[in-house]
């Protein structure tokens, strides 16, 4: 099966990534080694998550280049689950992509000094700069997503850059969830999504997304290949535990379907 075009979601429905990240920041409050990374995303595995996703920075202030390594071994005895590594291509990404070569690349347009991601690549002013990084990717066999605001327009010109998804952010829908601009918010998503949807692009959706709000954002935009969850996750976690997580968040994405 093509990875550049697969979806992770064997049933057809939405696939959960979990995002890591958030148990190494914990971990590297201490020199003990835990809590472990390795046994987070195994659990989540186990669990039914459908991959695994990291944002290494350069300053490894969660994710380390070594947790990357890691999990990658970790995921060769995985083969139905996929590795998503996203992150600033012109940063420290590019370097682990070449070594590791995971299922796919989210590029993301963060400064070094960015708590969190929080918009997406402005198109076509940064086709210049992604052009080359997008057909390499692509040489290595690694499906490339770019991390893009509900633009319409937008989409034409990840599409003609050679992008195989964009993952839409999701952060202004999450802050309007439950409000009076939550409706709004949906159509600005879904308008989005029609789009990528008529140029090829498959779609992936992450950021600020949580057992709440999920649902919404599914049953309302159209082809959502994958979501990746990290913050909401792992808080939830800390009071369910990895396994119930995971498997109420699988519900979430089943609810969104029925």
């Amino acid at each position: 099966m093509n990875p550049l075009i697969a979806p992770l979601a064997h049933d057809g429905r939405c696939a959960l990534s979990v995002n890591v990240n958030k148990v190494a920041l914990l971990r590297n409050t201490r020199a003990l080694g835990i809590p472990s990374v390795l046994k987070a995303a195994e659990t989540c595995l186990l669990a039914g998550a459908q991959g695994i996703t990291v944002h290494p920075r350069p300053d490894e202030r969660h994710i380390r280049a070594s947790d990357v390594h890691e999990l990658a071994a970790l995921l060769k005895g995985w083969p139905q689950a996929e590795y998503n590594l996203e992150g600033n291509p012109t940063h420290n990404l590019m370097a682990l992509v070449r070594a590791l070569r995971p299922h796919q690349a989210t590029f993301v347009p963060d400064s070094v000094e960015q708590a969190t991601s929080d918009h997406g690549w402005d198109l076509p002013r940064d086709n210049e700069r992604l052009a080359p990084l997008i057909a390499e990717c692509r040489q290595l066999g690694v499906r490339v997503s770019l991390f893009m605001d509900p633009t319409p327009e937008a989409m034409r010109h990840a599409a003609l850059l050679g992008a195989d998804r964009v993952e839409l952010y999701t952060e202004p829908y999450a802050a309007a969830h439950g409000g009076p601009q939550q409706v709004e918010q949906l159509q600005r998503y879904a308008q989005a999504a029609q789009a990528a949807l008529a140029v090829g692009l498959g779609l992936n959706a992450g950021h600020d997304l949580n057992r709440a709000n999920l649902c919404d954002f599914l049953r309302a935009v159209p082809g959502v290949q994958e979501v990746s969850i990290g913050h909401a996750l792992v808080a939830d976690a800390l009071e369910l535990g990895y396994t119930e997580t995971v498997r109420d968040y699988l519900r979430c994405i089943q609810r969104a379907y029925a």
